[in-house]
């Protein structure tokens, strides 16, 4: 079992930033990647960013590309997303995942889920 706990969500202004991050215990050693999504009221869950463990290597929706970065502290099992230039579309509750597979981009992939947290961001 794998075990994610989010932090770092809250209310910020448009334009302001936030960094979120996911602390993993567990069997980690398991996992291949790391994934934040998101779900807004009223709106699917959509993928935000995923990191593989062992390259660093990064995906990153269209809708974020430029503006948050994700990234990793292996000897931490932490990942964290950097939110910068937050607008109000951005505002969800946001989940940090584990998957053992290599189809990074959909929620079907990951088998482990943080309870989430809410990102507010006001206009």
């Amino acid at each position: 079992q794998v075990q994610l706990v989010e932090s770092g969500g809250g209310l910020v202004q448009a334009g302001g930033s936030l960094r979120l991050s996911c602390a993993a215990s567990g069997r980690t050693f398991r996992t291949y990647a790391m994934g934040w999504f998101r779900q807004a009221p009223g709106k699917e869950r959509e993928f935000v960013a995923s990191i593989i463990w062992s390259t660093a290597g990064t995906f990153y929706a269209d809708s974020v590309k430029g503006r948050f970065t994700i990234s990793r502290d292996n000897a931490k099992n932490t990942v964290y997303l950097q939110m910068n230039r937050l607008e109000p579309e951005d505002t969800a509750i946001y989940y940090c995942a584990a998957t053992d597979s290599t189809w990074l981009a959909s929620d079907t992939s990951y088998g482990y889920w943080g309870q989430g947290t809410q990102v507010t961001v006001s206009s």
